[in-house]
């Protein structure tokens, strides 16, 4: 095929379809069915798990932790090959194909098998976030700085657009029946995400570059090569303040955001009163389509207001919303007062990640070996996942959901505070 050259639309909008691809694992697995499928297999929220001794949605919280960790001490190790090899789309797509096994996986979900069962919900989930890494490295290469902003945003909608799509399917599978059978076609709707995501990537492989080839070949000594780009790249940081205090804001800002979207669903059908089963299970994916539906506009709302106020500014004032929703969510009892949340939660989610995204790529210095600043960038948030998933996990474990949730509070006034010492002249209007 004939090479396709950087900022093409083709090439851009190719690069944007792995979020209508892989986004359906967020929505279906991460977000919603799985976590109602989950309180399913462990109705009582404050039960001991035998084999681990911690509730249902702490040995979550802890295996996801977990997750996180190997995927910031993975991610270095495999840019690093990829950059000196310049083939970072194998990388991209053995992680996809893990993460869809492993959701495909989760149709053997069993509470005799709980070992083997997370095992496959460990896969989804290290697949989806390590195949992130060599995606978001992409950005620089095939986007021009003044079209970063929208496609990704664009990215970001499409994922959206294609999760909505195949949840809807689910639900219908799901509400169609009752009982055991109701609980059957959730099994069946984590094969479908499975399926969806390794075949709607398969555009995104064909159009997307293999990546700066360089013609090396692996050897040993290149196989701890990106950790000593990740020396390097820390080094340039002393050099360039502007990115240093932002990745730092990010680090912070950015574990709560994550926290919050991995554990939201288990909050809400744990701590929330529902009148019963068919009202949580309704109750609970409408709350998580209007998360997606009211996520679109976030994104664009974001990306207008960021070319109006400035990338930084508009970041100050998503992370403040979000410091407001923590103590909302504290007080948090109704299932209206959930599906508000919701709304609130669905408009500042689509801004926040594809605006830190792309005020990241906006402020790296001029390099090809891009993998290598994402990877530094992918393992700043990983790490920062892992604090905040852990954090989460202890609290919920020694107290209640409700109070690591607000508990977050602080981080995001953190975030607010570091923001502000972001350095501003020539990129903020």
């Amino acid at each position: 095929m004939k090479k396709i050259q950087k900022g093409d639309k083709k090439l851009l909008n190719a690069w944007a379809f792995y979020d209508w691809a892989n986004s359906v694992y967020t929505l279906t697995i991460a977000s919603s069915i799985f976590p109602l499928f989950y309180g399913f297999i462990y109705p009582n929220k404050d039960e001991l798990i035998s084999v681990f001794q911690l509730k249902p949605t702490v040995l979550v919280s802890a295996v996801t932790a977990f997750t996180f960790l190997i995927v910031a001490f993975l991610s270095p190790l495999l840019s690093g090959i990829a950059d000196y090899v310049g083939n970072k789309k194998i990388f991209m797509k053995i992680f996809c194909y893990i993460g869809s096994i492993g959701c495909i996986g989760l149709f053997w979900f069993s509470k005799d098998y709980i070992h083997l069962s997370m095992f496959f919900y460990f896969m989804g989930l290290i697949g989806y976030w390590g195949s992130l890494v060599f995606y978001n490295s992409y950005l620089p290469d095939i986007a021009f700085p003044e079209q970063q902003d929208s496609i990704s945003a664009k990215g970001f909608s499409l994922g959206y657009f294609g999760s909505v799509l195949l949840l809807v399917l689910n639900l219908i599978m799901v509400m169609s029946f009752e009982g055991e059978t109701a609980i059957k076609m959730m099994r069946y709707s984590f094969v479908t995400v499975g399926l969806w995501w390794m075949l709607f990537s398969q555009y995104t492989f064909y159009i997307l570059p293999n990546g700066v080839s360089t013609g090396h070949k692996v050897t040993k000594a290149v196989i701890f090569n990106g950790f000593k780009e990740l020396k390097v790249v820390w080094k340039g940081l002393s050099e360039n303040l502007r990115l240093k205090r932002y990745l730092t804001a990010f680090f912070v800002f950015s574990m709560a955001v994550q926290t919050i979207m991995l554990m939201a669903t288990y909050f809400g059908e744990k701590e929330i009163m529902w009148q019963n089963s068919d009202q949580r299970i309704q109750g609970l994916i409408g709350s998580i389509l209007i998360i997606q539906l009211v996520a679109v506009l976030g994104a664009f709302t974001t990306s207008k207001a960021s070319n109006r106020f400035g990338n930084i500014t508009t970041l100050i004032i998503i992370n403040a919303i979000w410091m407001c929703l923590c103590f909302y969510a504290y007080f948090m009892i109704t299932p209206i007062q959930f599906y508000i949340a919701a709304g609130l939660v669905g408009f500042v989610m689509g801004g926040v990640q594809s605006l830190a995204r792309s005020t990241y790529s906006k402020f790296l210095p001029e390099t090809k070996d891009t993998t290598s600043y994402f990877s530094f960038y992918d393992v700043a948030e990983k790490i920062g996942i892992v604090i905040g998933m852990t954090i989460f996990a202890v609290v919920d474990q020694v107290s209640t959901m409700r109070n690591a949730i607000l508990f977050l509070f602080v981080f995001f006034l953190i975030g607010i505070i570091l923001l502000f010492r972001v350095p501003r002249k020539d990129f903020d209007s």
